[in-house]
């Protein structure tokens, strides 16, 4: 008998674990990775990505390589990078108590500065190349932050969720659009037909048109930047569980998901309104009317008959049309959190989705809960 309540104990156990493996596919593939618990940086980014982090450590001996070298001097200085990069995994092996040759497995904070600041001494050692050592310092310290965010914030996950959602996107950034397109409209015709529009997009440098579109850019993510966490306290309170409350990095994450999503949106009116104001003024600003406007014909990129009327696309037109875009994108991006109409658009449709990863973490942490031997509920002491 006790045998056969062990056996039934046994089979619940497994079957708890596979719903809780269930639980966590669902939160991936929703975007939503960091709703896992027990996540720790060591075991669960940086270890996964040692191989990586080995073969760049080890390819940045040839840092230690001069050009106007001999190459018998360029092997030794090879040689002698090597060997003071083993030493370095050597040094911190002792320090963390393990045997001095033993191969890392468990990353912490020590192996990751060793691995940015040892490589980049090699090229000071070895030639006295202080951008090279900088540049080196740098680069390391970028990539680990790119893995950083590529597996701790599911960055492949929240991207194969909105490739996953994309059509349905566009479908709900087509019905924002048509709320929103009698205001926009009338403004960005009223531009787009204007003769200094044309002859300040005739006159400016392509330099300071990648300078305005990434004003346009900078406005557009700082407004979301700073209106996102508020939208974020406001789904929490709505679907959100007070037994179980969110935790920084995974209130980040939903910010995280929320401003891919509405970045998708903005690009897919973006893109519709350059598309639009493309044919519009192919159609509408003839070789005369440019002439008069900007003084010359423009430079004509595409030329082609349309019922008997030459229609001209030109260098000139789509400077307009890609300016007059990106200010459409900024104008959505701001009214889509501030417009009642566009943010109950918007917000309910993701917000339907929340709920249900809400509802599910609400169930998978009570799991995690249950009176099993190992389970601690959230918020208990261990």
């Amino acid at each position: 008998m006790d045998g056969a309540r062990a056996d039934e104990l046994g089979s619940d156990d497994k079957s708890d674990d596979k719903r809780l493996e269930a639980f966590e596919r669902k939160f991936r593939r929703a975007g939503l990775p960091l709703f896992i618990e027990d996540f720790s940086a060591a075991t669960d980014v940086f270890n996964r990505a040692l191989p990586v982090l080995i073969l760049v450590f080890l390819a940045e001996v040839l840092g230690a390589v001069q050009l106007d070298w001999s190459f018998l001097a360029n092997v030794a200085s090879v040689v002698g990078g090597l060997v003071i990069l083993l030493l370095a995994i050597g040094a911190i092996n002792r320090l963390q108590g393990r045997g001095f040759t033993v191969l890392i497995a468990d990353v912490g904070r020590p192996e990751l500065a060793v691995f940015v600041i040892v490589p980049a001494l090699l090229p000071l050692i070895f030639g006295g190349q202080w951008e090279s050592a900088l540049v080196t310092a740098l680069g390391n310290g970028a990539l680990l932050l790119l893995i950083y965010a590529v597996i701790a914030y599911g960055l492949f996950s929240i991207l194969r969720w909105v490739a996953a959602r994309l059509a349905q996107q566009i479908l709900v950034s087509f019905t924002l659009l048509t709320r929103a397109i009698p205001l926009l409209l009338i403004i960005v015709l009223i531009v787009f037909v204007n003769q200094e529009m044309w002859q300040v997009a005739a006159s400016v440098s392509v330099a300071g048109l990648i300078m305005l579109g990434a004003l346009f850019v900078f406005l557009g993510t700082g407004f979301l930047f700073v209106r996102l966490p508020r939208e974020v306290r406001i789904l929490e309170t709505e679907v959100g569980d007070e037994q179980w409350p969110l935790n920084r990095r995974q209130r980040r994450n939903v910010s995280i998901v929320l401003f891919v999503s509405e970045l998708v949106q903005v690009l897919t009116v973006s893109i519709l309104l350059g598309g639009f104001f493309i044919v519009f003024g192919a159609l509408s600003v003839t070789a005369e009317v440019r002439e008069i406007w900007i003084g010359s014909v423009g430079n004509v990129l595409l030329t082609f008959d349309l019922f008997g009327q030459q229609i001209d696309i030109t260098e000139e037109l789509l400077r307009v049309a890609g300016a007059l875009a990106a200010f459409s994108g900024l104008y959505f991006a701001i009214a889509m959190l501030t417009d009642a109409t566009f943010r109950e658009e918007f917000l309910d449709e993701l917000t339907a989705e929340m709920k249900d990863s809400f509802r599910a973490r609400r169930e998978y942490l009570a799991l995690r809960g249950s009176p099993r031997e190992g389970c601690v509920s959230p918020g208990s002491p261990s």
